[in-house]
């Protein structure tokens, strides 16, 4: 919201008019009220980065002999890095703080105002955006110092970093349909546990070919395999449409549901207040 002073008549008074503001200054005021929480909440962020490494660095100690010997020709440090990535991503949004705004009634006082009701939350989400690329890099920056290199080069680099923080943002959604329909931190935080049979289910520690039986059967199924496939495919092999879409597609149906879930419970708060 803005507010515009004008000054009327020759005894000078001045008049304040509040109008609203527009769409993108909504949403960039919220964006960037979030992001300036981000330094005062960093227990919300820098764990995952650490629950990241460990995994990256065991999963390779563990698996990484056994698989390249398996397979000719794989190098298990870029194959084993898509998943440190979305460890370290998947979850991490402001719904926690955001949940909190909710509960304080800063959220029901901001919904008095002329602010748009959508940019409350695609301000929250673009601030997500933002800091799930930023949690990417020291993660990539670990993968380089063990010895991953792009195939798809630089360019490479920028598509594996937007395709994680879309996929961290699609995720988000959930948290916030959640905080939204609860108003409750213990519910909110909870939402990473719905990502662990999304990960293991899937080819997160070995290749597809494999897994045998119904776990083959279920990684098939599992948006996440596709997921893991397209960003593996930039660091190994290149640039592969055939991986890189159906990661794309993913990650599209896992955020048109939960940015279906997240702006009904919106309007379903909107609708009470």
């Amino acid at each position: 919201m803005t507010a515009i002073t004008t000054t009327t008549g020759s005894n000078d008074s001045n008049t304040i008019r509040a109008r609203p503001g527009g769409f993108v200054s909504d949403t960039l005021a919220i964006a960037g009220r979030a992001l300036r929480a981000v330094p005062k909440d960093l227990e919300a962020v820098l764990p995952p980065v650490f629950i990241a490494f460990f995994f990256f660095v065991v999963n390779i100690a563990t698996f990484g002999g056994l698989t390249e010997g398996t397979v000719n020709g794989l190098d298990y440090t870029a194959f084993s890095m898509p998943t440190a990535i979305l460890l370290g991503v998947t979850g991490v949004s402001r719904a926690p703080a955001f949940v909190l705004d909710v509960q304080n009634g800063y959220l029901d006082r901001l919904l008095l105002t002329p602010i748009r009701r959508f940019s409350i939350l695609l301000g929250h989400m673009l601030a997500d955006v933002v800091v799930a690329a930023a949690l990417t890099v020291p993660i990539l920056g670990l993968g380089f110092i063990l010895g991953v290199r792009f195939e798809a080069g630089i360019a490479g680099v920028l598509v594996f970093i937007a395709l994680a923080a879309s996929w961290s943002l699609a995720f988000a959604g959930f948290g916030y349909a959640i905080a939204l329909k609860t108003g409750n931190p213990g519910a909110v935080q909870s939402t990473f546990l719905l990502f662990f049979p999304f990960l293991f289910l899937t080819t997160s520690y070995v290749p597809r070919s494999q897994l045998s039986g119904w776990l083959d059967t279920v990684a098939g199924l599992n948006p996440v395999t596709y997921l893991l496939e397209g960003l593996r495919s930039l660091a190994i092999e290149g640039w592969q449409l055939d991986q890189l879409v159906p990661a794309v597609v993913a990650i599209l149906v896992i955020g048109a549901l939960s940015m279906s879930m997240c702006f009904a419970a919106l309007r379903g708060r909107v609708s009470r207040g």
